[in-house]
């Protein structure tokens, strides 16, 4: 081999050493995050209870997968209802509801955020959540000859026409009848209790679809 081309060929491998000792010696990054979970729904609003949820990581230079989970930081979109901790110990708040737990890295410059994983926090309403299926509807009516109006929680009401709106499970709604004109309130009917001049104030909690009766004469 002549000497001229026993130089190009020192000068190619000093360059491929070279090129590949470059390219190991990247520094691994993190390019996703995965939370391998569906969620899942606590029966009660119990911090007692509790999931917990894992992080895996997704990196390059070179390609791996691992087990983040105490690594990342931990979040939730709606902490009065879900909380997680730092080691992604998912567990109920004081709400009922539902929140979005995911986990974000930041790897040099680059944050990398992890899907999001609901979780549902429910139970029954003596507990302060609302249960499933349709929420109750309150009616207001109006017995008697006389004019009126009820008002009260977002709801507004003038005889002779009667109205309703849907409120949340376990709702307390409050409501004030008032006479026009020359008419007299006269009393209500269907009110978990009533207060105030002449009795005109109405407070119900709301469990089930109910319709309350304000009378003017």
């Amino acid at each position: 081999m002549s000497r001229k081309w026993f130089s190009v060929l020192t000068l190619v491998a000093t360059a491929t050493f070279f090129l590949s000792l470059s390219s190991c010696g990247f520094n691994q990054h993190l390019v996703s995050i995965n939370i391998p979970s569906k969620g899942g729904t606590f029966g009660a609003a119990d911090p007692r209870l509790f999931f917990n949820f894992q992080a895996f990581g997704t990196y390059v230079h070179p390609p791996q997968t691992k087990d983040i989970t105490n690594l990342v930081t931990w979040q939730s979109d709606n902490p009065q209802v879900v909380q997680v901790s730092s080691a992604g110990v998912v567990s109920p708040s004081l709400g009922c509801g539902i929140g979005d737990i995911s986990a974000t890295f930041k790897d040099g410059s680059n944050e990398v955020v992890s899907n999001s994983v609901p979780v549902t926090v429910d139970g029954p309403a003596s507990s302060g959540c609302t249960p499933a299926g349709p929420q109750p509807i309150l009616t207001i009516s109006f017995a008697g000859n006389g004019t009126g109006t009820v008002t009260g929680s977002g709801i507004s009401c003038s005889t002779p026409s009667s109205c309703s709106d849907q409120f949340t499970t376990g709702t307390e709604v409050v409501l004030t009848a008032s006479a026009t004109g020359t008419s007299a309130f006269a009393g209500w009917s269907g009110c978990s209790s009533t207060s105030g001049t002449n009795s005109s104030v109405c407070t119900v909690i709301l469990e089930n679809n109910l319709t309350v009766t304000a009378t003017f004469n």
